[in-house]
Formats: structure tokens, C-alpha cells, sequence
């Protein structure tokens, strides 16, 4: 339960609200969700929904324990020594309170996000590809088109289908966009076995890194050899973004 909110001085994207703080106080947590890259805290009426941004941390800690800088927020828990605290460096993360699910609905509606990748039907996936000449890069981080896709995980995907990401999505055959859909899904599974990608900031809420980054194939390696056939990696930019991939088994 939420005893009461620390607010810091710094605001983050979004400022917090006195009224959330009066709205969260006294409130149980019963669910921890996610969709997109969006956490969804569901408590006994309203939710709160954080958006980590580049470098936010959402952390459990004892109330003992010094507080670090960048903090910006702190919800203290009751009958409890502990805290949730969130912190960013860069403060481009976010945290909201909804009132209930119909605000909260009605947020992610106009937020325009797409299906989740483990619940995205074969159907819709090939008819989005089809229809753009976009490439696969572009299209994987369009959280409009799939949700929860990052840069790492876009580079690591298309390794996985063995897809070039200059590759249009309407030159994809039914057979290559169904393999690209798997290797996602894929691909995030097995980042959430290792609790994530820890490349400068992130820590899980239990205060560790992620281990991901340890069995990267293609993001980060430029010039390195590909674990498959020793090609060199190569890097270069597309949809504003640095992408990696193996120009022998990504052609």
C-alpha cells in the first residue's frame, strides 16, 4: 500500500500532480503490468503508469538506504521500511496517475499503440507489411505498427529471421514476415530470462543488471565477427537510428 508520495524537486517529461499523490495515498497494489514500454501499476481503482524514457530506474528499496541523485520520485510503502523510487538522469521518463480504467483506456487509445508482439495475429503483421515501403528497421520501431520493440531488440530480431533492415516491408513474402514475427517474440523472451539489456543505466528492480547484453549477435559488435560465419558486422543508420547487422546471412 502506498502511504504517501516524495516528490523531488526536479520535474521529469510529465511534472507529477498534487492530486496524484492524494489519489495513490492509501491504495494497494494489485498488479504489475506492461504494455509497450509503458509499466502499468494497477492499484484498487486508479493506476499509475511510468515510462522509463532512456534512463529511468524504478527500484524497491529500504527506506535506509541513502537515496541517490536523480531521484525524482518516491512512493513510501506501508507497514514497510520499503520504497519504490523512480530515477533518471536525463529525466525523459514519465510518471502518470489514471483515475481508473476507462482514463486509462482511453489514454493508450490515443496514444495510437500497436498489438503486443506475443499477441499480434499473423494476419494483421502481413497486411502491415505489405502495404508500406518502409524498411523492416523503420517498421519494427514503430510502436504503432508492434509495441515494445526497441533498437536493440529491432537489430536483433532481424539477425534472428536472417533479414536484411533495408529490406521493404511489402517485398516480404508471407513465409519471411511469419519468420520475422517468431524471431521477435523470440528475441524478447529470452531478454526477459536475462532480466534485459544493461548497455549504461538500466537496472531491473531488484537493483541488477540485465545480462542481454552479454549474448548480443549484432548490436554494438561493428567489425566484429558474425558468431554464425565470421563475416564483420557492419553499422550503419536507418530510421535515425544505429543499426547492425551481417551483410552474409542478412543479404
Amino acid at each position: 500500500m502506498f502511504a504517501s508520495v516524495q516528490v523531488g524537486r526536479q520535474s521529469l517529461r510529465r511534472p507529477w500532480l498534487p492530486q496524484w499523490s492524494r489519489l495513490v495515498r492509501g491504495r494497494k497494489i494489485q498488479a504489475v503490468q506492461r504494455r509497450g514500454k509503458w509499466i502499468v501499476i494497477q492499484l484498487d481503482g486508479p493506476f499509475l503508469v511510468i515510462h522509463l524514457g532512456m534512463t529511468g530506474q524504478l527500484t524497491v528499496a529500504s527506506a535506509q538506504q541513502p537515496t541517490s541523485d536523480h531521484t525524482h520520485l518516491i512512493f513510501h510503502l506501508a507497514a514497510s521500511d520499503q520504497q519504490l523510487r523512480f530515477r533518471d538522469v536525463r529525466r525523459f521518463g514519465s510518471a502518470t496517475c489514471y483515475a481508473d480504467q476507462q482514463a486509462l483506456d482511453v489514454f493508450f487509445e490515443s496514444s495510437g499503440l500497436g498489438p503486443e508482439p506475443f499477441a499480434m495475429e499473423g494476419k494483421y503483421w502481413r497486411a502491415c507489411l505489405a502495404k508500406t515501403q518502409r524498411c523492416l528497421k523503420a517498421i519494427l520501431l514503430d510502436q504503432r505498427v508492434v509495441a515494445g520493440v526497441g533498437n536493440i531488440y529491432a537489430d536483433e530480431s532481424l539477425f534472428e529471421a536472417r533479414l536484411h533492415p533495408e529490406r521493404l516491408g511489402s517485398q516480404l513474402t508471407a513465409r519471411e514476415a511469419g519468420s520475422l514475427h517468431k524471431a521477435i517474440v523470440r528475441v524478447l523472451n529470452h531478454a526477459i530470462e536475462k532480466r534485459g539489456s544493461s548497455i549504461r543505466d538500466y537496472i531491473g528492480g531488484s537493483g541488477l543488471k540485465g545480462e542481454f547484453q552479454d549474448e548480443f549477435r549484432v548490436y554494438g559488435r561493428t567489425d566484429e565477427p558474425c558468431l554464425r560465419c565470421r563475416k564483420a558486422i557492419v553499422r550503419i543508420v536507418l530510421a535515425g537510428r544505429s543499426t547492425h547487422f551481417c551483410p552474409r546471412c542478412q543479404k
